[in-house]
């Protein structure tokens, strides 16, 4: 099986940044599809930002702040967020898509890791 380990949230104030971690464990030949999403209180889970090894999507609300990046090798992917704003507080919530074992064969679904709260306020 797989698991996703998030690292890097916390608290910080308007303006700050802050660095989101996620690493992916288990029998993983590769991985198609890394990303971010996050849930505010009372709100349904949003994308965030995802990349493929040919595509990267970011969220209107995240462009120009945000920045994902991927570590093939590794199974990793991070999200460096500048410029926050209160409203992006939210758990973060690390997902891996079309995972592949080392018998080529796909995992069936996606995986989630546990969420790492961030918080944006003065």
């Amino acid at each position: 099986q797989v698991q996703l380990v998030e690292s890097g949230g916390g608290l910080v104030q308007p303006g700050g940044s802050l660095r989101l971690s996620c690493a992916a464990s288990g029998s993983i030949f590769d991985i198609t599809e890394m990303g971010w999403y996050r849930q505010a209180p009372g709100k349904q889970r949003e994308l965030v930002a995802t990349q493929t090894s040919y595509s990267t999507n970011y969220a209107d609300s995240v462009k120009g702040r945000f920045t994902i990046s991927r570590d093939n090798t590794k199974n990793t992917v991070n999200l460096q967020m500048n410029s926050l704003k209160p409203e992006d507080t939210a758990v973060y919530y690390c997902n891996a898509d079309r995972v592949r074992d080392y018998s080529l064969h796909y995992y069936s679904g996606d995986y989630w890791g546990q969420g790492t709260q961030v918080t944006v306020s003065s």
